[in-house]
Formats: structure tokens, C-alpha cells, sequence
């Protein structure tokens, strides 16, 4: 088999292009004729099937080693998707940090229809194992979490998982195929935000989820067409496109991110850098992706520092080209109570970086202008 990179640039093209393509072709139709009555078309209507969302979904199941994958025009969409298998009644044990837009749709959205959670600390074995409840269907979690990126690995939790007949299920969008293959590692179910890493270049909302097992692929499916937020031809068209260069993207982020921690770690600004060790990503992750987050000293004033930073966009989002921050306590987690938030972790001081392809020394000045404007003003007044 090609090596991870390879497939990256040579994914699945459709070779019935009677002109050669050596890319994946956009095919706009919403319809496609019945070559007689009694013979089943490949594609008969676009919410059912498309050739360029069909290409870039196989590429995807082949890059996470799953059996299908299936495309969304968002990550919610995505989520949405692979939370619908359940049925009122079913029980799931989330991980505490899960995705803020995750949550919200649990508790607001299919908490309506009598499915609950349990939220713990999926880093703790023994506190998910307490979690599980007759009625559980699944453990859903992600490997690293935002803002704090704790880690927590697949295999233990998938063992768990299927110890007592549940689902694994992973938000892997932190970290992408290219540094974590969850499905390898006993899981279930893969979900990505595309947008992010995978497309890479800010223009593009999609989601993805990818399964091993050919049943669960089929009620996927159901679930796909029934529900109908695919993703569109000229989106996925842009997402095989990004795809092609998520090695080489991720390679120059994560040495951004190298660069960038060993200046944070010097500055007399800065109290804590919060990302993962290599004990912590063990065998399981190559490395802990592209963002990030960083704890100011008490005194020094986080919305100044980010307010004058240049280089760095005030946005959120990740895993893009350009480099973004955001001030999770003002911006990503703003609708929690300053209790909820300080229960999570998350204080005025943190600052959450998702690092881009630029030179990472014009980050590093960028940075450092911005906190020494804070640190001579904090100095000045003492």
C-alpha cells in the first residue's frame, strides 16, 4: 500500500472521465437517467449520490482505514449524523471537554427525544467505567481537547467500549488522519469537522464520518440520505483539493508550533503553555496538531495582548493556512457562566493559538511585541 502521503496527492479519481482527468472533476447534476427501466443507475439523485462526493468520501475512508465515509455540508452535520443511530432511551458517556457545539446538541437538541448523557473525564478509565448504565450505547470523546488539549488515547476506552457491547466514537478534527487513525485503535465511528485541517484554507464547511463495519456503514448511509445535509459537488471538489497537501501543511504547523512553544517558554509574560507531551500522545498520535493555548501571568492583560497582535487573526476556528487566536473566555466559550468556565479551566488569562503556515520567526515577533507591550506597562505601574 502507498505510504499516507502518497494516497494523499493520488485519492480516488473517477476514471470514467472520458477526458483523462488528473483531477477530480465537478459533476453538478441533481438527476441522472435510468439506462433502462429494470437496471439500477450508480446515481439516480444527487442527496443520494454524487461521483466527486462519492470519490472524496472513499479517499477519506481509505486515508482513516474505515470501511465508508461519508461527506456533510458541516461538521454539525457530521455530528448530527452519527448521533441519530440512537434511539430514544440510549445512554451515552461523553468525555467533559467535547466540542462546545457537540454538547449543545445533546442537551438541546436530542435530550427532546429521551437521549441522555453522562459527562466525566474520559482520561479517568475507572470514572467512564462508573458512567456506564444499562441503557449506554456508546463513549464519545476526542483525543485532545479544546482549549486545555488534554489527551486521552483510543485503545484503553475502546476496550472498555466493547468490554460491555458499546460504540466508540471519536471527534478526531484536532488532530486528522495524518496524526491519529482512531479507527486502528479500536474505535467505532470517526467524525471530523473538514473544514478544518482537512480542507485547510478557511473557505470550505464540511464534515465527515467514517466506520469499519459495513452494517454501521449502511445505517449511515440511511441516515445520510434520509437527513439530506450533504455535502455539495464544488465542495467536496475543494475539499479533495485540500486534502492533498494536509501533510505538508500539518509538517510546516507543527514546527510552527515547536518554534512558537520554546519562545512562550521563555517569556516572563507567559504562566503555563498548555500542549501535549510525548508521554502523553504515546504510540497512538504522531504529534498533538497545530493549536496551541497559553496561560498570561496574573496582572497582564490578555484582551491587550491579543488585541495587539497583527499577524495572528482574531477568530475562531483551526488547522487553516493563516494563523488564528482567539480568548476562549470572551470568544469559543463565552455563553458558559464565569463558574462553568472556571470549572473547565478556562480563565480570562488563557489564550488559545491555532498556528499556520506562515515563518515562524514573523509569528514569534508578532507575539513578542505584543506581550512585551503588556509586560512594560505591568512593570511601569508596579
Amino acid at each position: 500500500m502507498a505510504k499516507f502521503q502518497t494516497q494523499l496527492v493520488h485519492g480516488p479519481v473517477d476514471t470514467n472521465d472520458p477526458y483523462g482527468a488528473v483531477v477530480l472533476p465537478i459533476y453538478p447534476a441533481t438527476t441522472y437517467a435510468y439506462p433502462a427501466l429494470g437496471t439500477a443507475p450508480q446515481y439516480d439523485y444527487g442527496r443520494s449520490g454524487n461521483p466527486t462526493r462519492h470519490a472524496v468520501e472513499a479517499q477519506l475512508a481509505a486515508l482513516e482505514g474505515g470501511q465508508a465515509a461519508f461527506a456533510f455540508a458541516s461538521g454539525m452535520a457530521a455530528i448530527h449524523a452519527a448521533l441519530a443511530i440512537f434511539q430514544a432511551g440510549d445512554h451515552l458517556v461523553v468525555g467533559k471537554q467535547i466540542y462546545g457545539g457537540t454538547f449543545r446538541l445533546l442537551k438541546e437538541f436530542f435530550a427532546r427525544w429521551d437521549l441522555t448523557i453522562t459527562a466525566v473525564d474520559t482520561r479517568d478509565l475507572a470514572a467512564v467505567a462508573a458512567a456506564i448504565q444499562p441503557n449506554t450505547k456508546a463513549i464519545y470523546f476526542e483525543p485532545v481537547t479544546n482549549p486545555l488539549l488534554q489527551v486521552t488515547p483510543v485503545a484503553p476506552l475502546a476496550r472498555l467500549a466493547h468490554q460491555h457491547g458499546l460504540l466508540t466514537i471519536v471527534d478526531n478534527t484536532f488532530l486528522s488522519p495524518y496524526l491519529a487513525q482512531p479507527l486502528r485503535w479500536g474505535a467505532d465511528i470517526v467524525i471530523h469537522s473538514a473544514t478544518k485541517y482537512l480542507a485547510g484554507h478557511s473557505e470550505v464547511s464540511a464534515g465527515v464520518v467514517t466506520v469499519k463495519d459495513p452494517a454501521l456503514a449502511q445505517r449511515l448511509y440511511q441516515i445520510q440520505n434520509a437527513l439530506g445535509a450533504v455535502l455539495a459537488p464544488a465542495e467536496a471538489h475543494e475539499l479533495a483539493r485540500g486534502l492533498k497537501t494536509l501533510a505538508i501543511r500539518l509538517d510546516r504547523q507543527l514546527a510552527n508550533v515547536t518554534r512558537l512553544q520554546n519562545f512562550l517558554q521563555a517569556q516572563p509574560a507567559v504562566q503555563k503553555i498548555y500542549y501535549p507531551t510525548k508521554a502523553e500522545l504515546g504510540r497512538e498520535y504522531r504529534a498533538g496538531g497545530g493549536v496551541l493555548s497559553f496561560e498570561l501571568v496574573p496582572g497582564v492583560d490578555a484582551v491587550a495582548v491579543v488585541n495587539r497582535l497583527h499577524l495572528f487573526t482574531r477568530a475562531v476556528s483551526l488547522g487553516a493556512v493563516e494563523s488564528l487566536v482567539e480568548l476562549p473566555s470572551q470568544m469559543s466559550h463565552a455563553e458558559l457562566t464565569p463558574a462553568e468556565q472556571a470549572a473547565a479551566g478556562i480563565s480570562p488569562g488563557l489564550i488559545r493559538l491555532a498556528v499556520g503556515i506562515e515563518a515562524a520567526s514573523d509569528l514569534i515577533a508578532d507575539l513578542q511585541q505584543a506581550l512585551a507591550s503588556q509586560t512594560i506597562r505591568c512593570q511601569e505601574e508596579a
